[in-house]
């Protein structure tokens, strides 16, 4: 930046010093000029587009005769004075001497360039070789990560076959025990219809046999209010007997006919027990057979 900075301003003199930015050839004067012979010499170019001369501002010429030289000039309509080429000579090897430094920097600065470019190519063919290594290495790395994942997957596939033939298994297995169920229920619902047939009959069969309980009972009853009331009518009619025996003082023939009033009291009552008894056990007999 500095030496930029500094070219600018010795620019800056020169152009102060000649004017513009004029693109001209100086040759430096030397060597056998009455013999005729050439003289090799460097030609600085000045242009308006660099501030630092390049490499290839310096250009080998071969320069004419002094004789040639003037009459190139003097063709050109131009007279140059030798205090403006002193002056001129003096700014140039100033100038020559400021560019060496600059391109003994520049040629440092170029030489640390090519060090660093050496030293990234390097750097670089190493990363490259250790690309080319990684590169060989994962093609084996990724066929043992997709082994070792088939290997897996192949596992959980022989899992969850067997898993989904026992599953299948217990399938079948329930589909037996449904249809067994299902079966059973039928045969269920089939007794249960024909329980309900029968209760249906055997509700029938109560209710007659209820009915006919109910008669019994009032026949019995009635019976037995018969039987009580036959028992009251004896007994009536025994205690008139006695009476009437009590009245006529007939004490021998009440003696004589009591036992046989005893006796034939007893027969009638067992007559009428064993008709109950015998109508009870047909109504029970009535009633089972129902």
């Amino acid at each position: 930046m500095s030496q930029s900075y500094s070219s600018s301003q010795r620019v800056s003199s020169y152009r102060r010093t000649f004017g513009g930015s004029p693109v001209f050839s100086r040759a430096s004067f030397g060597g056998k000029g009455s013999s005729g012979s050439s003289v090799t010499s460097r030609v600085y170019q000045v242009s308006r587009t660099s501030a630092v001369p390049s490499l290839s501002s310096f250009r080998t010429t071969r320069v004419t005769p002094l004789r040639s030289y003037q009459s190139a000039y003097q063709g050109a309509g131009e007279l140059l004075d030798f205090s403006l080429a002193d002056a001129m000579n003096q700014e140039f090897l100033q100038t020559r001497t400021n560019e060496k430094v600059e391109l003994q920097e520049l040629n440092d600065r170029f030489a640390n360039y090519i060090e660093k470019v050496r030293f990234l190519e390097q750097q670089n063919a190493l990363m490259v070789a250790e690309v080319n290594r990684l590169r060989g290495k994962e093609p084996t790395r990724v066929a043992e990560m997709y082994e070792e994942e088939l290997r897996e997957l192949r596992r959980q596939v022989d899992l969850l076959t067997n898993q989904r033939a026992r599953v299948e298994v217990e399938r079948d297995n329930l589909l037996d025990d449904l249809q067994k169920l299902k079966q059973k229920l039928q045969e269920e619902i089939q007794l249960k219809e024909e329980a309900e047939n029968n209760l249906a009959a055997f509700r029938a069969d109560v209710d007659a046999a209820t009915l006919a309980r109910i008669d019994l009972e009032r026949r019995i009853e009635s019976l037995q209010e018969e039987i009580a009331f036959l028992k009251k009518v004896h007994e009536e009619e025994i205690r008139e007997l006695q009476a009437q025996l009590q009245e006529q003082h007939i004490q021998v023939e009440m003696d004589i006919s009591k036992p046989d009033l005893t006796a034939a009291l007893r027969d009638i009552r067992a007559q009428y027990e064993s008709i109950a008894a015998k109508n009870i056990a047909e109504a029970e007999e009535w009633y089972k057979s129902k």
